[in-house]
């Protein structure tokens, strides 16, 4: 009887499909291909980047494969879909947040990925690509979650990440402070915003921010960069956002 009432109950199981959002935790962001919307790339917190090709119908996993599973930036070149830009690490702050080993390339849409350097800024933020030049991008790196990282800031590179230079390397009183944010002008790439943020937690706090959190703009595509400071507020700032409407880019 023992036996028979077991039986019944694993024969009232039924597997069903929890599909990636119970697995990939957080999304932390998309790229879309403006081209043909139907495609897009979405990235998770902890479960790789996942593919769609039919409106989010059905998707497919596009980086199992790799040494890093935390995802905090994607981003590809409009101008050439197939190259697509992934930087390990989420940049959020939460204490599940697991660092990454920098930036992968793909050029044929996902499908394979090459490691193209930075391994040592922890997490990234953001990544944008030139609109007419995929080689040209720009990398917000956020730090390790619960370390000072002299490794911090933002990061250029003009040959599609074979080589990559630090321009935006913001410090308050000998710390290195990381990069969260960037925003390019959509009627000028030369134009650039990328927001900073004091953020060091520790396993046993969580602090809010600091002095460090601070908007920066570039004119020179991101070689070169200034702090902004009217009509902002300073001292304890936390995380900032950043965004240019297409309608008005002054905006």
């Amino acid at each position: 009887a023992a036996q028979s009432g077991a039986a019944s109950i694993f024969d009232a199981i039924r597997f069903r499909e929890i599909g990636p959002t119970a697995q990939g935790g957080r999304y932390v962001e998309y790229a879309v291909v403006e081209s043909n919307p139907r495609v897009f790339y979405a990235a998770t917190a902890t479960g790789g980047l996942w593919k769609t090709e039919n409106h989010g119908v059905s998707f497919t996993s596009v980086f199992d494969n790799q040494r890093d599973f935390a995802i905090g930036a994607v981003a590809l070149a409009q101008s050439r879909p197939e190259v697509v830009y992934l930087g390990t690490g989420e940049a959020n702050n939460s204490r599940s947040a697991y660092d990454g080993n920098g930036i992968y390339k793909s050029t044929d849409a996902g499908k394979s990925w090459t490691h193209i350097g930075l391994p040592n800024p922890g997490r990234i933020g953001r990544i944008v690509v030139h609109p007419k030049n995929p080689d040209v991008v720009l990398v917000a790196a956020s730090g390790k979650l619960y370390s000072h990282n002299p490794d911090r800031g933002v990061y250029r590179t003009t040959d599609g990440g074979k080589t990559w230079s630090k321009t935006l390397d913001h410090k308050v009183d000998g710390r290195e402070i990381g990069a969260i944010d960037l925003a390019m002008d959509p009627s000028n790439p030369n134009v650039l915003y990328g927001a900073t943020y004091d953020k060091v937690p520790r396993p046993w706090t969580f602090g809010e921010g600091g002095p460090g959190s601070a908007i920066f703009k570039s004119t020179d595509g991101g070689a070169t960069w200034r702090q902004l400071t009217a009509g902002l507020p300073t001292d304890l700032v936390g995380r900032i956002g950043l965004s240019i409407a297409r309608s008005d880019p002054k905006t």
